[in-house]
């Protein structure tokens, strides 16, 4: 074999240096595809973006289907919310928030009308029934978003799917949303909805006896503080449905540093929507902290359906863990591989269609009861 000494032939050097450069632009390039494929935040030595350790991480927890999603919304390079003002960003949510939702059952009652507020506000509302019967139990839905964002429009999909499997009534409310209407409008709004469908639901067709309250997100945090005023002042709730809530008066869990990055609801994104709702010093209050709450005895029992990779799985879990250590019966699902938000992604996440048929069996199953 010929043994070639590149020290002594300068046409071999350069051959060599040539074959060297281009390799590492090749692996840059493929760094770069791989990375944009990943997606996320910037750190590459060449100026590529390129996902920190435990955004990887995530990505490697999601399914496949989920992933994809990831992957897809990354693509589209839609500006994160927190960086426009508050109308830019209800607008961005609005053209995107049921893009993926199931598509929507036809039903034999969808129907809006307005629920009158404390201050005489009129709360805008729709009704989902597959009934004409003038005397069904009811879920009053609380939507996601933030406190900022989305609206009936946004679960419109969601709703009918319940409505559809349950058999019930689900009347979803435009309670109001900052930063216009701060903390705590949106609780009032919530209270005030559900103490009218309890004083007059025969007006909607629906049984005062048999109401639920639930809600997804902030909505879920606007149910659990729902289901204890009713207790308060008496309303018998048949059960109270959390979607991924927000519990905690601060968000110092583990699980808000495993996922500060997202995927889709990030740190930064958290801070931005809760400083448009709340004032910090308010924030010990149990009506936006839940688990601030100092008795939890007597409220009804709960569903309560997480996701995985969330930033707010774990004081998901730690509000399960406070009612069942009150005698509250708890129902908790989590749903692995799944993010924040996955209820409106039913389209191509089959996941979020276990969700709502697991609502709609546990709502059949209390009002039935």
């Amino acid at each position: 074999m010929e043994i070639y000494d590149t020290h002594s032939r300068p046409e071999l050097q350069i051959v060599t240096l040539i074959f060297i450069c281009v390799i590492r632009l090749t692996a840059l390039r493929r760094l770069k595809i791989c990375c944009e494929n990943l997606i996320f935040t910037p750190t590459a030595f060449d100026g590529s973006p390129m996902p920190s350790q435990p955004l990887v991480q995530t990505l490697q927890m999601l399914t496949p289907a989920m992933r994809e999603v990831v992957e897809r919304m990354a693509a589209a390079k839609l500006p994160a919310l927190y960086t426009l003002d508050a109308a830019a960003a209800k607008a961005a949510y609005a053209k995107t928030a049921d893009v993926l939702d199931v598509p929507k059952a036809k039903l034999a009652r969808v129907e809006d009308f307005t629920l009158v507020a404390r201050d005489g506000y009129a709360i805008p509302a729709r009704l989902y029934a597959d009934s004409r019967d003038g005397n069904l139990p009811a879920l009053l839905y609380c939507h996601g978003g933030g406190f900022t964002t989305g609206g009936i429009f946004s679960h419109d999909g969601v709703c009918r799917e319940i409505a559809r499997q349950s058999g019930a009534a689900v009347v979803s409310i435009d309670y109001r949303l900052a930063p216009e209407w701060r903390f705590p409008a949106a609780v009032h709004d919530a209270w005030d909805a559900l103490e009218t469908l309890a004083r007059n639901g025969h007006r909607y067709g629906i049984d005062p006896a048999r109401l639920a309250i639930g809600g997804d997100s902030t909505g879920g945090t606007l149910a659990a503080a729902s289901a204890i005023h009713a207790r308060d002042i008496g309303i018998v709730l048949a059960l109270q449905v959390l979607i991924y809530p927000s519990t905690a008066a601060y968000q110092d869990t583990d699980s808000h540093q495993r996922f500060a990055e997202g995927p889709v609801l990030d740190k930064p994104l958290i801070d931005w929507f809760f400083a448009q709702y709340i004032d910090w010093k308010d924030r010990a209050d149990w009506r936006f902290a839940p688990l601030n709450a100092e008795d939890v005895e007597g409220v009804a029992p709960a569903w309560i359906g997480l996701a995985e990779c969330d930033p707010l799985v774990d004081e998901g879990v730690q509000y399960a863990d406070k009612l069942r250590a009150a005698g509250v019966p708890v129902d908790l699902e989590i749903y692995r591989g799944m993010i924040h938000d996955f209820i409106t992604l039913g389209r191509v996440i089959p996941q979020a269609r276990q969700l709502h048929s697991a609502v709609a069996a546990a709502l059949r199953k209390a009002f039935m009861g």
